[in-house]
């Protein structure tokens, strides 16, 4: 099995980028696949997943990133819009046979147990 990053460059602020994950050895309907992102000196982070037909997205995020499935052709799509400096990272796909989240009473956690990694696409975010 495998899970593969790619698109990820240099792009200016408010510029848009789109991100692909291509899996190999899965069938995309039976798994969660989530998006993460590590920026130097800090932890990784969640992003956004698709799990069963539901997606979530970071707050720091949301409504400029999208998340997309290509069945058809096994991969998973993370649109990137009005990007930011701090958007700066290295974005990793992972995919699970179970979850990419966990809902809690809060609302829900990304789920960094996740099964499969990538080895991740470098975007940068400056002018």
């Amino acid at each position: 099995v495998q899970v593969e990053e790619s698109g990820g460059t240099l792009v200016q602020p408010g510029g848009s980028l789109t991100l692909s994950c291509t899996l190999s050895g899965f069938i995309l309907d039976y798994y969660a696949v989530g998006w993460f992102r590590q920026a130097p000196g800090k932890e990784r982070e969640g992003v956004s997943c698709l799990e069963r037909g539901n997606t979530y997205y970071a707050d720091s995020v949301k409504g400029r990133f999208t998340i997309s499935r290509d069945n058809a052709k096994n991969t998973v799509s993370l649109k990137m819009n009005n990007l930011k400096p701090e958007d700066t990272a290295a974005y990793y796909c992972a995919v699970d046979e179970g979850v990419c989240v966990i809902v809690t009473h809060q609302g829900f956690e990304f789920y960094y147990g996740m099964d499969y990694w990538g080895n991740g696409t470098l975007v940068t975010v400056s002018s």
